[in-house]
């Protein structure tokens, strides 16, 4: 009897479900034909999105990716529609309820992850850098190698590679040094107190102003800065054009250039001078009887 009870309780039930399948049967057509277009559709608005967002950037792997998170949005929407038909709103609500708390477990889970993911994302939408850019950065200085979602690599000119964070990038100052292909250098120098001031600047201007690899446009400035223990000082402001000759390059020929005039006109650079005075007489008493025994071992080979 019990067995009969329970195979009579299942069929009712089955027979319950047939008859809410067939009654929604016109809403599941609905439905599937609804989730189709929303699946058709969102490849056809994929690769309008991948089209538009190119033009923006040129991180392909940027544009993939947002590409597929708007593809994936446009099929959900599709889906939630789809249970709408179906009379499930329930059910949408909770998968809404249930998708918000699990995004923000995630986002507390991989904070950093996602935030450099963001700062990525900005990074290669506004351009502060570019792949070949030369930058200073979190203590760093180099090459722009490559532009990733989560990092950035610089190539510190030194046969290492850098990988600095996003967040990192964006929330920290930057200097870019090829965002307008100007850069200037300043040498600095100092000369004797005899020296006359005005034949110096004379000579480091004309050969500075000589220079094949100055920007045009731009004027080489000489000022003197102070009096200095040894000599008056002095500093050279000259801006060089980037695509002729790196900054190192330009600072070595200079220096070597601004010596070899001074040397051929008999500008003198003072040698600093430092003065040691000993306070410990114990140093001063060695010091003696070193210098003693120095005398009368000379003396007795003098003798001998």
């Amino acid at each position: 009897m019990e067995i009969r009870e329970a195979i009579r309780l299942i069929q009712e039930k089955i027979t319950i479900w047939l008859k809410h399948i067939v009654a929604l049967s016109p809403n599941l057509v609905v439905a599937l034909i609804v989730l189709l277009l929303f699946i058709f559709l969102s490849r056809y608005l994929e690769k309008l999105a991948s089209r538009l967002i190119g033009r923006t950037t040129d991180n392909s792997s940027l544009v993939a990716l947002l590409s597929q998170v708007f593809r994936m949005a446009i099929i959900l929407t599709g889906m939630f529609v789809a249970l709408s038909i179906l009379g499930l709103d329930k059910a949408v609500t909770s998968l809404l309820a249930g998708a918000g708390i699990i995004g923000l477990a995630l986002g507390l889970a991989f904070q950093d992850l996602t935030t450099n993911f963001l700062s990525g994302t900005f990074i290669t939408i506004r351009q502060p850098i570019r792949v070949g850019d030369v930058v200073e950065t979190n203590g760093y200085f180099g090459k722009v190698k490559e532009i990733n979602l989560r990092s950035t690599i610089i190539d510190n000119f030194a046969g290492q590679e850098i990988e600095i964070p996003s967040k990192d990038i964006l929330q920290k100052p930057i200097v870019n040094f090829s965002k307008s292909n100007e850069r200037r250098l300043q040498l600095n120098g100092w000369i004797s107190y005899k020296e006359d001031l005005q034949k110096v600047q004379d000579l480091a201007l004309q050969f500075m102003t000589a220079l094949p690899f100055l920007q045009e446009g731009k004027n080489v400035e000489f000022h003197y800065q102070n009096f200095g223990d040894n000599g008056v000082t002095f500093l050279i402001w000259f801006w060089i054009d980037q695509s002729k000759v790196g900054p190192p390059m330009a600072m070595s020929e200079a220096v070597k250039g601004i010596k070899r005039i001074f040397d051929e006109h008999g500008v003198s650079v003072p040698l600093s001078v430092r003065t040691v005075e000993w306070k410990n007489e114990s140093v001063l008493s060695l010091l003696e009887k070193t210098n003693a025994y120095k005398n009368d071992l000379n003396k007795s080979n003098s003798s001998a």
